[in-house]
């Protein structure tokens, strides 16, 4: 049986155009550590051993896709530096990392479990990502899901 979805083109795919954004390991460590409050280049390339060029690579292209922006301080007898922040674009990327937090403390944590645990400001309580449809239901499984074509699928020309 051929699968329906071989009649939908992929050019247009925001799944790989959002891939090409942030489909690349030191971006989502970059992320990480910017909603963790690590906002000074230096900082983060200490905590996370990422190399100066990489960083430097990763930090111009989170900018450039508006995802992060440059915000200007200044530490005394020193030149201004720049410390990144997130955009209301990078801020939206929140339940992605912690998506991804959540399957790796599923099936790569250390028996210990995770080093790190995101909780609900006002309540304590964890925090998970849940799907849900447009009418309130939870999704329970993947199963529960079938893709179909969007508002912008086009036919698939051969």
């Amino acid at each position: 049986m051929r699968p329906t979805a071989l009649d939908w083109s992929v050019e247009n795919c925001t799944i790989a155009r959002a891939m090409e954004i942030l489909g690349e390991k030191w971006t989502l460590v970059v992320l990480r550590e910017v909603s963790n409050g690590i906002r000074r280049f230096d900082d983060m390339r200490v905590r996370t051993g990422i190399p100066r060029q990489v960083l430097t690579n990763r930090l111009a292209s989170l900018v450039a896709q508006g995802v992060l922006r440059r915000e200007p301080y200044r530490e005394p007898g020193s030149r201004v530096r720049h410390e990144y922040r997130l955009t209301e674009k990078g801020l939206d990327l929140w339940p992605v990392l912690v998506a991804v937090l959540g399957w790796g403390d599923r099936y790569l944590a250390d028996p210990d479990g995770s080093p790190v645990s995101v909780g609900h400001r006002d309540c304590g309580a964890e925090v998970r990502v849940e799907l849900h449809c447009d009418r309130g239901h939870r999704v329970a499984s993947p199963r529960d899901v079938v893709p179909r074509p969007g508002p912008g699928a086009r036919r698939r020309v051969d």
